[in-house]
């Protein structure tokens, strides 16, 4: 007869064999190393609503920071020059992918690796730039999100024409360290809206007064500021230049407008941000970048700054007000 210490050691023996052949789905992956996500961004990490909301979105598809996954978020805080140093500090730490956008963000974690998969986050024109073959067919290490569509610029200005009375002469503000900031696109809206167009280029915050005087110079009656991670950063200070000469300003995104900007038009690039994390879970799960089609923005947004335009004395028509999809009083 078997006795009972004889059946306890054999039953103990069985499971630890059979614990051999089970699933570890569960406890390997608790036990396994984070996977570590890289982000690369041009403004600053003090209360970045973009990474805010890129964390989120995760947590909301059950990536859990610190267990599942850890985030290495690099910030240039508005300076350009340092994007190169700071993307290949992310490819030094092994990332499994990288966040990257807008345009001069994503083309310094480009330059620092051909193999890492790159999110892009809100890219003007990924095709034009040689980033991906084809929206369809990305085709390489680079996938995600669009910011521009084509239309996206004489649309802008198309508004600035409805919201200034007589507008004949418009200023464009380009960086010409941005890639996307061709002036033949700015010429070509201009043209297609029946505007005169005035030039004007700055590079970062100390370049920026001059540019106001070269607007005033040539009597332009409203500036339109294309999207720029400088810009972005020195908001404040092109706001205050363009009040001082009472010139109204179009943006690309509503945080402008929130800051004093009269008028933006364009994509939510909060909203880039969360929906690059569905990419990012793609891209972990084990999807190719080179066949994850890139999204274009399905809604532009369009905000109007109601206590800006009364400063500058005017009176926006009530069918933008009924399309506006945000009106700060």
């Amino acid at each position: 007869m078997v006795s009972r210490y004889t059946e306890v050691v054999v039953l103990a023996a069985l499971l630890a064999f059979g614990s051999l052949f089970a699933p570890r789905t569960g406890i390997a992956q608790s036990a396994a190393k984070p996977y570590r996500v890289g982000v690369l961004n041009a403004g600053s990490a003090t209360a970045n609503p973009q990474v805010s909301a890129l964390r989120e979105s995760l947590q909301g598809l059950g990536w859990v920071e610190g267990r599942d996954i850890v985030i290495e978020a690099r910030f240039a805080e508005g300076h350009t020059d340092r994007l190169a140093g700071l993307a290949m500090e992310l490819v030094r730490l092994d990332v499994r992918v990288i966040v990257a956008g807008p345009s001069t963000v994503a083309q310094a974690a480009r330059e620092a690796t051909a193999t890492i998969p790159i999110v892009m986050a809100g890219v003007g024109d990924p095709m034009k730039l040689g980033f991906v073959k084809s929206l369809s067919h990305p085709g390489g290490n680079m996938t995600g999100l669009a910011s521009l569509l084509p239309e996206l610029e004489a649309k802008s200005l198309q508004l600035l024409a409805e919201l200034v009375p007589g507008l004949n002469r418009v200023a464009v503000l380009l960086n010409p360290d941005n890639p996307l900031h061709d002036v033949r696109d700015a010429e070509a809206a201009t043209k297609l809206v029946g505007l005169q167009l005035v030039t004007v280029r700055a590079r970062n915050r100390e370049e920026l007064p001059a540019a106001f005087d070269a607007i005033a110079k040539a009597r332009a009656g409203a500036v339109d500021v294309w999207g720029d991670p400088v810009f972005g950063l020195n908001r404040g200070t092109l706001i205050d230049l363009a009040m001082k000469a009472r010139l109204p300003t179009m943006f690309k995104s509503r945080t402008d407008v929130a800051a004093g900007g009269l008028v933006a038009y364009g994509p939510d690039f909060v909203d880039i941000y969360r929906r690059a994390a569905s990419y990012v879970d793609k891209l972990l799960k084990g999807a190719k970048a080179a066949d994850v089609p890139v999204e274009q923005p399905t809604k532009l947004t369009l905000a109007i700054n109601m206590k800006t335009a009364k400063t500058l004395g005017l009176t926006i028509p009530q069918p933008l007000l009924l399309r506006a999809d945000q009106i700060i009083e």
